[in-house]
């Protein structure tokens, strides 16, 4: 299962995101998103093998404060049909 962590502080850095993340399961993938220039868009995602595991980061995280911003998570959905998917 693969979640969508939303609404992160911009100061908050992948590493700091990712500690959070393994301290409940480890991910099989993740990332937070970043603009052209390096900066965060304020979104990322974790990728779970195990459902199990995914539900209790979800129930972990989901509604946390961190860096004075209430985390959202929810399962990712799939890209939109005919996106437009722009690569640096």
């Amino acid at each position: 299962m693969k979640l969508h962590i939303g609404n992160i502080a911009k100061t908050v850095t992948e590493p700091e995101l990712k500690a959070l993340v393994v301290a409940i399961a480890e991910p099989a993938s993740f990332e937070l998103i970043k603009d052209q220039s390096g900066v965060s868009k304020g979104y990322g995602f974790a990728d779970f093998t195990d459902d199990a595991a995914a539900n209790a980061v979800l129930k972990g995280l989901d509604g946390k404060e961190v860096a004075g911003q209430i985390l959202k998570l929810g399962e990712a959905r799939p890209r939109k049909t005919g996106s437009k998917v722009v690569h640096a």
